[in-house]
């Protein structure tokens, strides 16, 4: 177990995240001006937190893993034993930040630690893969957006149905369905709806329990660090690692899993990259303080009219995914629109993206799914996860990220966190 103090005396943030505008790391891959490395240089990369999704981050191809980071013993010594010679395991990530042969840092921690973690790291001067979603709340989120830009950072956040990938259900990437959007044959304003033809509801009931008791803690497990900014509660196997998704102090339900996914594509889609939506309307059970419930309804509308309508009953089964005065396209790529693919060899094909984060990281090009777009398509699943949590219907104001006359729902943008870490 890494002594904290020790950290401390080495100078790294003095044991807190309170430091970290002080700090500055001129990483090797960028010495000699903003961005060049030579084509042969190898990059590498740490990964904090190798749990279950965190382990998956170890294999992924592009840098050479050197360092691997857990507050939980059997966590770490299975990914050691991954990793293979010359990798060596950390407690503490603001060790592993120490380092200035790391050029990548993965983020797949549980997401209360994402925003702490990706601020610490753009500071040091590493680039940051940073695992869904983005953070938990929305003022972690523009806080991050802040740290990658100032300190010239890259990030990528590990969602990819925007880019890559067959899109749920459709038998197609997205690339087919953003060129009919722009192609206006749908017409506007757009209505989008994720449901069950999307596969949204597979893991929809992940929620909390309420009848938690206190249980030791493991000695293999340093609950503290695990807890970090989060507010304290008793120690119970059900908080942490896989379900702890199932806590508003970790995440959010099913939302906060595997909302980002479903709709950050949607904020690609109708070109919202830099907006959010204006009003929110919440259909949901009354929610526990502490432990995430399921719901039935959202209704997200921007200020020109288009919707997203997150579905979580399933009821909209005959819904077209999307859904526009002149026509409708359904599951399948399947469209009311007569010959809909001769129409569509028309038009251009959408602008090419930037999908090699590696690549990215030499040439200092933007990620197709970087910080920005990232937590404006993260607000989306904040806003339902504050809507579901509150039980009423919310104002926001896109341009200055708060909620309109509801001082509780802003209370939820910028949660306090326990001391001694904060932004």
């Amino acid at each position: 177990m890494v002594d904290k103090r020790t950290v401390s005396r080495r100078g790294f943030l003095q044991g807190t995240a309170s430091a970290l505008c002080g700090f500055s790391i001129v990483p090797r891959h960028v010495l000699g001006g903003l961005g060049f490395t030579a084509p042969s240089e190898e990059l590498t990369k740490a990964v904090i937190g190798v749990g279950g999704m965190g382990r998956g981050h170890l294999t992924y191809p592009g840098a050479r893993l050197v360092a691997v980071c857990d507050v939980d013993d059997n966590h770490l010594k299975r990914a050691l034993e991954m990793g293979g010679e010359g990798v060596r395991g950390y407690k503490d990530f603001r060790e592993v930040l120490e380092r200035d042969d790391i050029d990548i840092v993965h983020v797949p921690t549980p997401p209360h630690w994402h925003g702490l973690i990706s601020i610490a790291a753009a500071e040091a001067g590493k680039d940051i893969w940073c695992e869904k979603p983005m953070t938990r709340t929305i003022a972690e989120g523009r806080k991050v957006v802040e740290a990658v830009q100032r300190n010239g950072r890259m990030f990528r956040l590990n969602t990819w149905f925007r880019f890559r990938a067959g899109f749920y259900g459709f038998g197609t990437t997205v690339a087919p369905i953003k060129k009919l959007v722009d192609s206006g044959m749908l017409g506007w304003p757009l209505k989008v709806t994720i449901g069950e033809t999307t596969g949204f509801g597979w893991k929809f009931y992940w929620s909390g329990k309420t009848d938690l008791k206190p249980e030791p803690v493991p000695d293999t497990l340093d609950y503290d660090m695990w807890l970090g900014p989060a507010p304290y509660k008793p120690y119970h196997p059900h908080r942490t690692h896989g379900t702890f998704r199932g806590y508003w102090d970790y995440d959010g339900g099913g939302l906060g899993d595997m909302g980002q996914h479903y709709i950050d594509p949607v904020q690609y889609l109708l070109g919202k990259d830099d907006t959010s939506p204006v009003e929110i309307e919440v259909d949901a059970p009354q929610q526990h303080p502490d432990a995430c419930g399921s719901w039935r309804r959202i209704r997200m509308r921007y200020a020109d009219g288009c919707e997203i309508i997150l579905d979580g009953e399933g009821k909209d089964k005959k819904a077209p995914y999307i859904e526009g005065p002149d026509g409708k396209l359904f599951r399948g790529f399947k469209s009311d629109i007569p010959n809909l693919q001769k129409k569509l060899d028309q038009f251009p094909d959408p602008e090419p993206q930037e999908t090699d984060f590696c690549e990215c990281v030499r040439t200092r090009k933007k990620f197709a799914l970087n910080e920005s777009n990232g937590h404006r398509s993260c607000t989306l699943v904040n806003l339902g996860k504050i809507a579901v949590r509150l039980g009423r219907n919310l104002r926001f104001d896109p341009e200055k990220q708060r909620f309109i006359d509801d001082e509780g729902a802003n209370r939820l943008i910028d949660q306090p966190m326990r001391g001694p870490w904060h932004l």
